[in-house]
């Protein structure tokens, strides 16, 4: 190959490459380093939405159910079914961008994939909504836990931007009194909307609205951290810490005041380490600013290291264990965070600090340890109780002896 042949190539090379990331980018493959720890977490399980599992066989038995949702969905639309296809079309190039890789589809490809699947997601939420089931419905009605999971994984999206355009295009919300489209989307993920939010957010898609369903709003300052550890559950109630319930609804919401840190009420079941490490990997890839939910899970990893751990959480009611083994809620926190780059700043900086003054008191940490080495366990207790008892009395005794030679 000669020189000027090298040169076409490359030419060629840069002519074929787009930038990877642009400003539209917000579904992304999960970075392979975060992936291999628990790839099941972010690969969906009945139904595939969007280009980057179109292609899996494992998920091909939806299809079918999927077309028949796009085929009553363009029922509805009354002959816009041109209208429908030219709206994905002329957002071709935009969708295209929405994800973080090269996809290997021509545009009809991806137009056609996007607009089924959209189509489908507008009609299951209308369907459940207005309380619209038929009898062909038995199939997606029994898989609707599963499928309402796997429309939260960030690898099984399409833009929000495209459902709303092709709802917004049959049934026109502003002109028939009707819900908008993100109010659908509430509701049908009302079980995560503890802070029962009302519809006034910008969102990307499904994996960035079970991240805002989370969110503290307003929102406390992310500040400067200098990554000292705080004590674990146990070593934090041997120092005479307490721990109550904040009745707060948002997740997030940690309190920590004279001694006492306040925890709202966390359900840990089956779904718990998916979600979680989805809403990472968003922050991962999209909120590397503002990742309010890898801060949480840095602060539960610190809070919870052993079984034993888990266990005065749940005794004082913050942690309700589906799960049914304490072990189990102890492994899942501490693996979350593996793989997750954490930055210099937190929302609970002050928090890790006042627990860490208060922890290392001189006093308190004398009465940790003299707990720790004599009143470990019930027996060894009666033993320290009883040396105390009989040292005091010998003392007793020796005083008595000196009255009576006195």
């Amino acid at each position: 190959m000669n020189r000027n042949n090298l040169v076409i190539d490359i030419e060629a090379i840069l002519d074929q490459t787009k930038s990877p990331i642009t400003d539209d980018c917000c579904i992304y493959w999960v970075p392979y380093y975060v992936r291999e720890i628990n790839p099941d977490a972010y690969t969906p399980k009945i139904i595939s939405i969007g280009p980057l599992h179109h292609f899996d066989q494992r998920l091909q038995n939806m299809e079918k159910c999927k077309r028949a949702y796009f085929k009553q969905f363009v029922s509805r639309a009354k002959n816009k079914l041109e209208d429908l296809i030219n709206t994905v079309e002329n957002e071709e190039p935009r969708l295209r961008q929405c994800y973080s890789e090269n996809l290997e589809m021509n545009p009809y490809e991806l137009v056609k994939v996007i607009l089924v699947d959209a189509c489908f997601i507008v009609e299951l939420f209308c369907r459940i909504y207005y309380n619209e089931w038929t009898r062909d419905d038995r199939r997606t009605f029994h898989a609707l836990g599963s499928i309402r999971i796997d429309l939260l994984l960030l690898e099984n999206q399409v833009p929000f931007f495209i459902l709303e355009k092709l709802y917004n295009l049959v049934l026109p919300s502003q002109h028939r009194n009707l819900p908008s489209f993100l109010q659908l989307s509430i509701k049908y993920f009302s079980y995560y909307n503890r802070q029962n939010l009302e519809p006034s957010f910008i969102i990307c898609h499904f994996t960035d609205l079970l991240r805002t369903f989370h969110l503290q709003h307003p929102r406390p300052e992310r500040k400067n951290y200098n990554y000292r550890d705080i004590p674990t559950a146990s070593a934090f109630k041997e120092a005479r810490g307490k721990f109550q319930i904040n009745k707060s609804n948002c997740m997030l919401d940690l309190q920590f005041s004279k001694g006492c840190l306040k925890i709202p009420y966390i359900q840990v079941a089956d779904d718990t380490e998916i979600l979680f490490r989805n809403m990472l990997a968003l922050e991962q890839c999209h909120y590397r600013r503002d990742r309010n939910i890898a801060d949480f899970v840095y602060l539960m990893d610190f809070l919870i290291n052993t079984e034993k751990d888990v266990d005065v959480l749940v005794e004082n009611g913050i942690f309700f264990n589906w799960l049914g083994d304490n072990d189990a809620v102890a492994k899942l926190f501490n693996s979350l965070g593996k793989g997750i780059m954490f930055d210099s700043k937190s929302r609970y900086s002050i928090l890790f600090d006042d627990m860490n003054i208060f922890y290392n008191d001189k006093w308190r940490q004398k009465w940790t340890t003299l707990k720790r080495d004599y009143c470990n366990t019930s027996w060894r207790t009666l033993a320290t109780c009883a040396a105390i008892a009989i040292v005091f009395l010998t003392i007793v005794q020796t005083i008595c002896s000196i009255l009576q030679i006195v």
